[in-house]
C-alpha cells in the first residue's frame, strides 16, 4: 500500500470543486438537524398525538432516502452528476416551500409529506456527492477524503439546531404552559396557539427554501469534473457484482444500523432531557445539550480523520463502535447528569461512522460505485425504522417518559437507548470483520 500520509487529500487541481461539493454537505446537516427537535415540537403543538405518532416525523423525512436513492443512482448514471445536484436542490427547495400550505390548513400528514419532498432531494444530493467526493483524488486517500468533506457537514447541524432552538422551540406558545394548562383553556384559544405555532414551525423550512435556490443557482454557473469513467457497465452488471460483493452488502447493513443509531441519540435527547427535569426539579434546556453532542461529533470526526494518516480506518471504526456502545450502556443505567454526559459522548464516537462505512463498503470499485452509492443512501432508511421503535418503547406505560421502571430503576426513557446500543454493536463488528479481511 502507498504511504497514505505522502499523498495529497486533495489535488490543488481539484480543490476549488472540492470545496463547492463539500458546501452540499453542511445544507444537508442543516435540515436533518433542523427536523431531529420537531419530534418535541409537534408533540407539546398537538398533544393528541402519542409519541410514536411524533415520530413518524423521523419516518417521512428518512423514508425519502430509501425511496429515492435508486432512481437518483439511475438518473446520475445516464446524465452526469451535476445534472444530479440540480435535480436533487429543486426537490429540496420544492419540501421546504410545502410547509407554507402545510401550517394555512393545520395538517399533521400534510408537514410529513413536506419532510418526505425534502429528503427526496437530500437522497439526490447524496447519492451524488459522496461518490463524488471519492472520485476527486487518489483512491488511498477516498476515505479520508469524504470523512474531511463529512466533517463539514456538523457545521450544518449545528446551525439546524441553533435555528431550531431560537426560532421554533423558544417561540413556541404551546410549551409556555404546563399539560393541565394547556387542557384549561378554550376551544379559540387553542386554536389561536395552534395557528401561531405551526406558523413558527413553517418559517425557518421556507427560509431555507430560499437560500437552496440561491446555492442551485451557483451551482449551475460552476464546472464540476466529469470523474466516472466513460464506458458505462450494464446494469444488471452492476447489480450482480454488488451481490458478489460481502464486504459491501454487510456495509449497507452496518450503515442502515448506524444511522439508526445517530437518530435515535439526536432524536430523543429532547425526552430524555425533559425526563430529568421532571424527576429532579431541573429546568435544563435539551438543545444545548444536543449541541455539546453535535460539538463533540464533529470533534471526534476531525480527530478520526486525523488518525486516518496511521491508522487502518477499518480499525478505528471498530474501537469507536465499541466506546458507542459503552457509552450507550451508561445512558441506559447510570442516573442523573451521568447519564446524559454519556449520551453526549455516544457522538463522539458515532462520528467517523457514516463515512468511514461509506468509502470502507465502497473500495476498490469501479462503475458499479454509482449504483452501490444508492444502496449505501437507501441505508439511511434506518433513521426512519428505529426512532419509530424507540418511541414505542416510550409509549410501554402510557405518554410519558418514566411510566414503568424497567428491573425497578431504569424509566423507560434511558432503557429505550438499548436500541442505538444494539445498532453500535453491529457497527463494530462490520470494523471487525473488515479488519480481519483486510489481513
Amino acid at each position: 500500500m502507498k504511504d497514505i500520509q505522502k499523498i495529497p487529500v486533495v489535488s490543488k487541481q481539484l480543490l476549488f470543486p472540492f470545496i463547492i461539493i463539500t458546501s452540499l454537505f453542511a445544507l444537508w446537516g442543516i435540515a436533518n438537524d433542523l427536523t431531529n427537535p420537531m419530534v418535541s415540537a409537534f408533540k407539546k403543538v398537538m398533544p393528541e398525538l402519542s409519541n410514536t405518532q411524533a415520530s413518524l416525523v423521523q419516518f417521512a423525512f428518512y423514508f425519502g432516502y430509501f425511496f429515492m436513492a435508486l432512481p437518483a443512482a439511475l438518473f446520475i448514471r445516464k446524465y452526469s452528476y451535476k445534472s444530479g445536484i440540480i435535480v436533487g436542490l429543486t426537490l429540496y427547495a420544492s419540501g421546504a416551500f410545502l410547509f407554507y400550505p402545510a401550517a394555512a390548513y393545520q395538517e399533521y400528514n400534510y408537514f410529513l409529506i413536506s419532510l418526505w419532498v425534502i429528503t427526496c432531494g437530500l437522497a439526490f444530493l447524496e447519492t451524488t456527492s459522496n461518490p463524488l467526493v471519492l472520485y476527486l483524488g487518489d483512491k488511498e486517500t477516498a476515505t479520508q477524503r469524504l470523512n474531511l468533506a463529512q466533517a463539514f457537514n456538523p457545521m450544518g447541524s449545528l446551525t439546524g439546531m441553533i435555528i431550531a432552538q431560537v426560532f421554533v422551540l423558544n417561540a413556541l406558545k404551546s410549551d409556555d404552559y404546563t399539560s393541565e394548562a394547556f387542557k384549561a383553556l378554550s376551544s379559540n384559544e387553542l386554536a389561536a396557539i395552534r395557528e401561531n405555532d405551526l406558523g413558527v414551525i413553517s418559517v425557518p423550512y421556507i427560509a431555507l427554501g430560499v437560500l437552496v435556490l440561491a446555492i442551485m443557482l451557483i451551482i449551475i454557473f460552476t464546472k464540476i469534473p466529469k470523474t466516472a469513467k466513460e464506458d458505462k457497465m450494464g446494469l444488471s452488471e452492476s447489480f450482480k457484482k454488488l451481490f458478489a460483493n460481502r464486504n459491501y452488502k454487510q456495509g449497507v447493513l452496518s450503515q442502515a444500523f448506524y444511522v439508526g443509531a445517530q437518530i435515535m441519540c439526536w432524536t430523543f435527547i429532547f425526552q430524555y432531557v425533559d425526563n430529568l427535569n421532571a424527576t429532579y426539579g431541573w429546568d435544563l434546556t435539551a438543545t444545548y445539550y444536543n449541541i455539546a453532542a453535535m460539538i463533540s461529533f464533529l470533534t471526534g470526526r476531525w480527530i478520526g480523520t486525523a488518525l486516518m494518516r496511521r491508522i487502518d480506518p477499518s480499525k478505528i471504526l471498530m474501537f469507536f463502535g465499541l466506546g458507542g456502545v459503552i457509552c450507550s450502556a451508561g445512558a441506559i443505567v447510570l442516573p442523573g447528569m451521568a447519564g446524559l454526559i454519556s449520551l453526549i459522548c455516544i457522538s463522539i464516537f458515532m462520528s467517523i461512522m457514516f463515512p468511514t462505512i461509506y468509502g470502507i463498503a465502497l473500495k476498490d470499485m469501479g462503475e458499479e460505485a454509482k449504483i452501490g452509492s444508492a444502496g449505501l443512501v437507501m441505508a439511511i432508511v434506518g433513521g426512519a425504522l428505529m426512532p419509530v421503535l424507540q418511541g414505542s418503547i416510550l409509549d410501554w406505560g402510557g405518554d410519558g417518559f418514566s411510566d414503568i421502571k424497567i428491573l425497578g430503576y431504569i424509566p423507560e426513557v434511558n432503557f429505550s437507548f438499548i436500541l442505538p446500543l444494539i445498532c453500535l454493536a453491529v457497527v463494530a463488528l462490520y470494523g471487525y470483520s473488515t479488519v480481519k479481511a483486510s489481513k
